[in-house]
Order: structure tokens, then sequence, then C-alpha cells
């Protein structure tokens, strides 16, 4: 019965209410964003927006290792991706400027896509390998003065819950600009809302920042061990996190 009745309101009460959200946030930022500038904008809109959806779909939040991030650094953010709600968590509760590398097909989600866009945010076309390497390149401009950039290096979302094979852009990008990877693991968020689904379960996921890595020189072999380093961080933390959920 209680999984009935939180399926009606995700239904009758959640989803209408974060179409209204929606609307409102995503039309004051395309007013605003002009004036303000996209890290306010982000701040403003784009936080309260991940929080309130997080906040009315049960989902709490709890952040370790917020240490690791130093104030005015910039970064490249990479994290694995396990869920849709991912963003909404990064987003609400990183505590950074940050700008996201999303695939094409976001930028067509109603007033989402085109807030995206007035926020800074980059989109790949993973169809067209140039286009993307451009669109990438276009965004190392906006990675300077504690701005960062969020990848999830999978390139999708992981269906089986498992982290699979990184793809070489972030860290490339990280050597390019001179800046360090910051690894986040994502743990929880698969369960809180499954691939291809809209059953939510309320709960608690866990954001876990671990300690930044920066390339020893801008070669082809430096960039190997950031992404090798990377996903052994990721991998680590999070099959801890999901020991210590599961004792045997």
């Amino acid at each position: 019965m209680p999984r009935l009745v939180y399926t009606l309101y995700i239904w009758l009460a959640f989803i209408p209410v974060m179409a209204l959200v929606t609307l409102i946030l995503g039309a004051s930022c395309l007013a605003t964003a002009p004036f303000i500038g996209p890290r306010r904008a982000g701040r403003f809109y784009a936080v309260p927006w991940s929080r309130i959806g997080l906040a009315l779909s049960g989902i709490s939040v709890r952040v370790e290792g917020s240490h690791n991030i130093r104030p005015g650094q910039s970064y490249v953010v990479v994290a694995n991706h396990l869920s849709h709600i991912d963003i909404w968590v990064l987003y609400g509760y990183l505590g950074m400027d940050i700008r996201w590398v999303a695939k094409q097909e976001v930028r067509r989600i109603p007033v989402v896509g085109i807030s995206c866009v007035a926020l800074g945010h980059v989109f790949i076309d993973r169809s067209h390998p140039d286009r993307a390497i451009a669109s990438l390149n276009a965004a190392k401009q906006q990675i300077v003065d504690g701005t960062s950039i969020l990848f999830f290096p999978e390139g999708t979302r992981s269906r089986d819950g498992m982290l699979h094979a990184f793809k070489k852009g972030a860290f490339r990008m990280a050597t390019d600009l001179e800046l360090p990877v910051l690894p986040v693991s994502l743990s929880g968020t698969r369960d809180a809302l499954p691939p291809e689904s809209l059953r939510f379960s309320p709960g608690q996921v866990v954001v876990n920042i671990l300690p930044s890595l920066t390339a020893r020189d801008h070669s082809d072999e430096a960039v190997e061990q950031l992404l090798r380093t990377s996903h052994e961080r990721i991998a680590s933390a999070t099959e801890q996190r999901e020991l210590t959920a599961c004792p045997r």
C-alpha cells in the first residue's frame, strides 16, 4: 500500500509540481542570465531546481570529502553515471560553479534544454566527433576563476550499476588546460531512480568527493594515467560504499 500511495504521489503531485517549478525557474533563468551571467543564474535557478526535485521525490543527499575542493580552483570533475538524477545531485550539492558536458539530445528537452544553453552548459554530438571536439574546445574559455567542467566519462548511464570504461576527452582537456581532475563517486542514485524508469525510491544518496589528481605533463601516457587512476579511485570508493551499505 505505501508503494501504491507513493506512485500516485509521483504522478499526481510530483510531476505536475516539478513541471511548474521548471517552467518558472527556466523562464526566470532565460530572462536574467544575459544580465547576471551563468554563474549567478546557476546559483539562483539551477541549484534550487535540483534541490527541489530531490526533496519532492524524498531523496536526501550526504556529501563527503568537501575539503578536497580548493576554493577558487577550477577543476575537470569526473563522476560515475547511474541515473537521471545524477545531475540534480551534483548540481544541487557539489557546491561548485559547474558547466555540464551533456549529449546533444538534452538540448531538445522543453525548457530544460534552452535553459542549459543560457547557463553555458556544453552539448556534444557524439555522432559527429569533429563537432564534439569543437564544442569542447569552445568550452575551454569558460573554465577559469573557479568555474569547473563536469564530465560523465563513461559517456552514458550504466544500465547494470557497474563502472564501465572511461573515455579520454575529460582527461585530455585537463592536461591541455593544466587543470586538476576531481574524481567524484556517486552511490545510491541508481536505486533512487533506475535507468529508463520514473519509479523513484525515497532514500539517501552519497556524493564522495575524492582527492584531486594532476597530470605530470602533456603526454598521451599522462592522459592515460589520469584516466586509470580516476577510474580506480571512483571504483574503489563506490565498491567500499556498497560494502558498507550491505555488510556481509
